[in-house]
C-alpha cells in the first residue's frame, strides 16, 4: 500500500506527487512552512490528505515552537491555523482539519505547553489513523453499487495518494469490488490541465495491477455513446447539504454525459468532505490556479507567450446528475438533504 504521507520524528514524510510518474520520491518536511508549502503547490493533493497534512503541519508548528508559555504559544498556533487555512481554499476537510485542532488545543490548554504539544501530536496521528479506516468502510460500501463486470470511468486522481494511504476514496471504491470478485476494467482520464489522471491514477492502478486505460478528457462522451462504460466514480472536495459537488475540473462535464446516456455517477467521499453549513454548491469558493499550469505541460510552453489563460481548479457537479453519493457511514441517495442530514445523525463526529 502506498504511504502517501506520515509522521516521523524527522517531520511529516510525504511522497511528491509533482515528481510521479517518473520518479517515486519522498520529501521530509521538518517545518510547518514546508508543510504549507506542499499543498499549496500540489506536492500532496486530494481533500482527505489535505486535511491530514494540515493536521500533521500544525502539530509540527506546535512542537517545534520556541513559545515558552502558553499565550505565546497560543499567539503561534493560531497563526499558523490562518496561514495553513489559505493554502487551498475549496477542500473542506482543510477547514474541518484546522477545527479539530483548535478544538484539540482548547481541550489541553489548562494542562500547559508540554501537554498541548503532546497532544496536538496525538490528535494529528488519530485522524491519520482515522482517515485509513473510513476509506476501507467507502471501498466497502461502494463496491457492492458497482457492476459485477464492465468498465469503471474514474477522473481526477481519487486514490490512495488522495488520502493517507491505503485504498483511496473513488479507486477505494474500485478496489472493494475488485476485492469481491468482480471482473472490472478502468478508464482513467488524463484530466487537464494539471495530469493527475495520467501521472497519479494510471500510475496507482498500473502499480496494483488493476486492468487501466488512459484516456483523454474528451474522449468521454464517445465511449459512453457507444456503451463501453457502465459506471462513473469520482471523488469530492465539497458536498453542499443538498448534496451538490465540488470536484476537479471537467467532473461537472462527465456528469452531464453520464446523464445523457443513462450511466450512474457515483460521489465517493469521507463524511468530513460533505459540508452541511452551506445550502447549495453555488457558495462553494473555486480556487483559481496559477495560468502557467495550462499554458504549459511540465517545463514545455504550450500555448503563445503572453496568452490569458484560466484554471478554475474545480466544477460543481449539481446534485441532479449524481446517482449516490458513497462515505463511510453508508451510502446517501436523492433525495441528498434528507439523506445527508440522516448520515449526520448516524454516528457522533470523533471528538479530540
Amino acid at each position: 500500500m502506498i504511504k502517501t504521507i506520515e509522521w516521523t520524528d524527522a517531520g511529516v514524510v510525504l511522497i511528491d506527487q509533482l515528481q510521479l510518474p517518473a520518479h517515486e520520491v519522498y520529501q521530509t518536511c521538518k517545518t510547518w512552512e514546508e508543510v504549507a508549502d506542499a499543498i499549496r503547490r500540489m506536492v500532496i493533493r486530494g481533500a482527505p490528505a489535505i486535511g491530514v497534512a494540515a493536521a500533521m503541519g500544525v502539530a509540527l508548528g506546535v512542537k517545534n515552537s520556541k513559545a515558552a508559555g502558553l499565550p505565546a504559544l497560543e499567539q503561534d498556533f493560531n497563526h499558523i491555523c490562518d496561514a495553513m487555512s489559505r493554502t487551498r481554499p475549496t477542500a473542506v476537510n482543510l477547514f474541518w482539519a484546522i477545527e479539530r485542532m483548535r478544538r484539540a488545543f482548547a481541550s489541553a490548554a489548562s494542562s500547559g505547553v508540554d501537554t498541548v504539544r503532546k497532544r496536538l501530536v496525538e490528535e494529528a496521528q488519530q485522524i491519520y489513523s482515522e482517515d485509513l479506516a473510513q476509506c476501507a468502510a467507502i471501498a466497502r460500501h461502494g463496491g457492492a453499487m458497482l457492476p459485477a463486470q464492465g468498465r469503471v470511468l474514474t477522473h481526477c486522481n481519487a486514490g490512495a495518494l488522495a488520502v493517507a494511504g491505503g485504498y483511496g476514496t473513488a479507486l477505494g471504491v474500485i478496489r472493494g469490488a475488485l476485492e469481491a470478485g468482480k471482473k472490472l476494467e478502468v478508464f482513467a482520464t488524463e484530466t487537464r490541465p494539471y495530469l493527475q489522471g495520467a501521472r497519479l491514477t494510471a500510475w496507482e492502478l498500473q502499480r496494483d495491477g488493476i486492468p487501466t486505460t488512459l484516456i483523454t478528457d474528451n474522449m468521454v462522451g464517445h465511449f459512453l455513446k457507444r456503451g463501453d462504460i457502465q459506471s462513473v466514480v469520482v471523488g469530492a472536495d465539497r458536498i453542499a447539504s443538498n448534496g451538490d459537488t465540488a470536484n476537479k475540473i471537467g467532473t461537472y462535464t462527465i456528469a452531464v454525459l453520464a446523464h445523457e446516456h443513462g450511466v450512474p455517477f457515483y460521489v465517493a467521499a469521507p463524511f468530513s468532505s460533505i459540508d452541511l453549513s452551506i445550502p447549495s454548491g453555488d457558495t462553494i469558493p473555486i480556487e483559481e490556479r496559477p495560468v502557467e499550469e495550462v499554458t504549459r505541460i511540465g517545463s514545455v510552453q504550450i500555448a503563445p507567450e503572453g496568452l490569458p489563460a484560466r484554471h478554475p481548479a474545480f466544477d460543481v457537479t449539481p446534485a441532479r446528475l449524481i446517482t449516490a453519493i458513497i462515505t463511510e457511514r453508508g451510502v446517501a441517495r436523492p433525495p441528498y438533504p434528507q439523506s445527508l442530514k440522516a448520515l449526520a445523525e448516524s454516528a457522533v463526529p470523533t471528538s479530540p
